[in-house]
């Protein structure tokens, strides 16, 4: 309900609202700042902003990479860019960080507010490292563990560390919750690559295989990269040889 008073907005802009909003998700981020906020003092007056900043943060991030990465599919059903256009994708996205920045404005806290600006420069960055890296057989493991910490690890750290602060927790307690987000986010991010590699299309809502199919390459590619270094579909498909017959061979 939250989230809906939030997004409210008139004319074709709340077409674009409705439609991000009615596609689903486990609203995990924003469940993890109202449960951290739960330990000291537990004021829903600063949480329930907050929480619904880190789930409108998240959208609008969901809706730029599908708009760069030019996806067709979200949660089963069409992208905001496959229903209307890329321009719009980000213009949407652009609308939903601001947002987001809006209500983080409301709890009144300087360090929250800063947190969420310092977690959208840490997304942004490791979108751009992505971007560069797309189809570089040669990245490391470290290069790919931070690229999935600014993506997706920053995000958990901003929903546990915010609800902390805004619960006026002790410094000590803060660094703790804002340390399991941020381990949370990491192993969140790599079961998601894995099922990426071995999932269907019906348990994802998307492509099997998107993120070979835009030059991502992550644990478990590298995995099969070190185990067939030779022969080995991955190679093969950055090499833009025979881009779907190696993305199931992978």
């Amino acid at each position: 309900k939250q989230l809906a008073y939030g997004l409210r907005d008139s004319g074709k802009l709340d077409e674009l609202l409705t439609y991000s909003l009615k596609g689903g998700g486990k609203r995990i981020r924003p469940a993890l700042t109202l449960l951290s906020g739960k330990f000291y003092n537990y004021d829903l007056d600063c949480l329930l902003p907050m929480a619904t900043a880190v789930e409108i943060m998240h959208s609008a991030t969901l809706i730029h990479d599908d708009a760069i990465d030019n996806s067709p599919v979200r949660r089963g059903r069409p992208t905001i860019n496959k229903m209307w256009d890329d321009d719009k994708a980000i213009l949407l996205g652009d609308y939903l960080f601001a947002k987001a920045g809006e209500l983080t404005a409301t709890t009144q806290n300087l360090q929250v507010i800063k947190l969420l600006a310092q977690t959208l420069m840490t997304i942004t960055s490791g979108e751009l490292a992505q971007s560069f890296s797309a189809f570089n057989l040669e990245q490391t493991r470290q290069q790919y563990l931070h690229r999935i910490i600014s993506k997706t690890a920053s995000l958990f750290s901003l929903a546990t560390e915010s609800g902390a602060i805004l619960s006026q927790a002790p410094r000590k307690s803060v660094k703790v919750l804002k340390e399991y987000g941020y381990n949370l986010g990491i192993a969140f991010q790599i079961v998601d690559d894995i099922i990426d590699f071995i999932g269907t299309e019906e348990e994802m809502g998307k492509p099997v295989g998107s993120d070979l199919d835009q030059g991502t390459l992550t644990l478990p590619a590298m995995l099969l990269l070190e185990r067939y270094p030779e022969d080995n579909p991955v190679k093969e498909l950055f090499q833009n040889k025979d881009r779907q017959k190696n993305i199931k061979l992978a």
